[in-house]
């Protein structure tokens, strides 16, 4: 079976592929100096829990966060016997190579969402990733990454208005029930909220003008399925949208090497 692991600035997530379906999907905080033995430790546990029988024999790791990688290839190599395969990596081939500028590093976690994208809905898509940042990703016809946009994201403001602002409060991101707050809680939720909405809406639109193609736009990452309730925004929200371009990014390679 095969682990996928992508590694975030806040959150990292071990999945588990049997080549069919994911099996289960597990949450963790992203911390530099976790051990390979304090991440197996808090995986087999976990797995343990689920009752899951899982016999590892490959891993891939896509990782927005440098110092995190060197733990999790000796976490693989250590527990599972294999040597990840690492996205970004020059022995990591991409199935559609990016176009971007010259010498620009893409997030790898942007290439595995313009895999996961181009396999489920073909080219000329808009990815939008609710992460730590909010990344607008946008795959061509032909499947490759070609750009995209980057806005703070929705926790990252939040925290960021807190913090800058004395007097206001640390609120949790909601749709709040009308746009005109009542209170300081509700003023807050409806500026973030509804600044989103028009902060994603605003962006797509403008990136499909300068496209000048019609495009499908999807939403993944853990707030999607709140700002899904605006129905205008996505065509398609895809939870598992990074963690399937892992298993389709492995699978080329794979191939590759028969």
């Amino acid at each position: 079976m095969l682990l996928c692991i992508d590694c975030g600035n806040t959150n990292t997530v071990f999945s588990i592929w049997d080549g069919e379906k994911f099996l289960c999907t597990l949450r963790t905080s992203t911390h530099h100096s976790r051990t390979a033995d304090a991440y197996f430790t808090w995986y087999s546990t976990l797995v343990g829990h689920y009752g899951i029988n899982a016999e590892i024999s490959d891993v891939i790791i896509s990782s927005t966060v440098p110092r995190v990688v060197w733990n999790l290839r000796v976490f693989a190599d250590r527990f599972f016997g294999c040597r990840p395969l690492v996205v970004g990596k020059p022995e990591c081939v991409l199935p559609h190579p990016s176009r971007v500028d010259a010498g620009t590093g893409v997030g790898p976690d942007r290439l595995a969402n313009a895999a996961g994208a181009f396999d489920r809905h073909g080219g000329d898509v808009v990815v939008v990733d609710f992460g730590t940042a909010t990344n607008f990703d946008v795959v061509a016809e032909d499947g490759a990454y070609v750009g995209g946009v980057i806005a703070p994201g929705v926790n990252l403001s939040l925290e960021a208005l807190h913090q800058g602002a004395a007097a206001l409060p640390h609120v949790d991101i909601t749709q709040p029930d009308k746009v005109i707050g009542t209170n300081t809680v509700g003023c807050i939720q409806s500026g973030v909220f509804w600044g989103y909405v028009g902060l994603i809406g605003g962006i797509t639109e403008k990136i499909k003008a300068e496209y000048g193609r019609p495009m499908k736009v999807v939403g993944t990452g853990g707030l999607a399925p709140l700002f899904d309730t605006q129905s205008e925004l996505f065509d398609k929200v895809e939870d598992d949208l990074t963690m399937h371009g892992l298993t389709v990014i492995y699978n080329y390679n794979k191939r590759l090497s028969e």
